[in-house]
């Protein structure tokens, strides 16, 4: 597996990933920027400064993530969700075909090994609060103010 450490608008951001894919997407509080970009992480790198200059709304990468079956299933089913737009715990895990399992899609959303690529931050409370989010809450809240459309203007 190659590693890299990027500079991105909320922190340093590790990429773990080889020739089967990108294993993991990880924002950190501190850490020593990457000289060079090993060909396996170039294409995620430029893809996530795609997102951040507002030129990107999709990511089109391999994915190789390790979790559970479960966990597998609740990212996959994360990866459906929209740019710009949110869906609650309570709904997440209606899709997944069962109500009660609302702690283990938590817990699965929680474990979420490819931040923002995997957009875990549009999860949301079921009364719209932003509820729990392993990058700190602030950067749940500017990711979805990133995402939200902007409103034009006219100027007649």
């Amino acid at each position: 597996m190659k590693t890299c450490f990027i500079n991105l608008p909320l922190g340093i951001t590790k990429i773990v990933g080889d020739e089967n894919g990108i294993a993991e997407i990880a924002i950190l509080s501190e850490g020593n920027l990457s000289k060079t970009i090993p060909l396996e992480l170039q294409e995620a790198v430029a893809q996530l400064s795609d997102y951040f200059d507002g030129k990107r709304q999709d990511f089109n990468l391999k994915l190789n993530p390790k979790g559970t079956d479960f966990q597998q299933k609740v990212w996959q089913e994360l990866l459906q969700i929209p740019f710009g737009k949110t869906i609650s715990y309570l709904d997440l895990s209606k899709k997944l075909g069962d109500v009660k399992a609302i702690r283990a899609v938590a817990s699965a959303n929680g474990k979420n090994p490819l931040w923002i690529v995997v957009p875990c931050h549009r999860v949301i409370g079921t009364d719209g609060s932003l509820t729990g989010y392993a990058g700190g809450l602030w950067r749940k809240k500017w990711l979805l103010e990133h995402e939200k459309p902007s409103i034009q203007q006219s100027l007649f």
